[in-house]
């Protein structure tokens, strides 16, 4: 669910085999803008780094740049509402939150068994697929 028909429009994006954004360049292309930006500066010279101050890391978007200067600094504005654990950003934020929620959204193809995070599932997934092909040799 989205907020904003903006914000579903713009995921729909995810699922569209459709690549918008061309390379002027070569043959890649991206779905999204910022990925040709980043194909443009670290394939074609094109564009502008943006270099830390504290470690010289690059990166090829200011707001990345920012993020991790954060990290650096050990600024973490985003506050958890249930249990006041800090965080340098809001995606990392969004994260932590599943921790307080029964929401088990990924599943195993395998066995069907439930997850909150798609790294949990990954793992069982393996696992399960392992035992499963083994099950099937005996």
């Amino acid at each position: 669910m989205f907020k904003t028909t903006d914000n579903l429009m713009h995921h729909v994006r995810v699922h569209a085999a459709t690549k918008e954004c061309s390379c002027r360049h070569c043959s890649e292309s991206f779905r999204w803008h910022h990925q040709l930006k980043s194909h443009l500066l670290k394939s074609h010279n094109e564009g502008t780094w943006f270099t830390c101050h504290i470690c010289q890391k690059k990166f090829s978007h200011k707001c990345d740049l920012k993020e991790h200067i954060r990290r650096h600094e050990g600024v973490k504005p985003y506050v958890c509402d249930e249990c006041s654990k800090c965080f340098c950003t809001a995606r990392d934020m969004r994260q932590h939150q599943v921790v307080h929620s029964d929401v088990k959204k990924f599943c195993c193809g395998f066995c069907g068994k439930d997850f909150k995070r798609p790294r949990g599932v990954k793992e069982h997934y393996r696992r399960c697929r392992d035992v499963t092909e083994f099950d099937d040799m005996l």
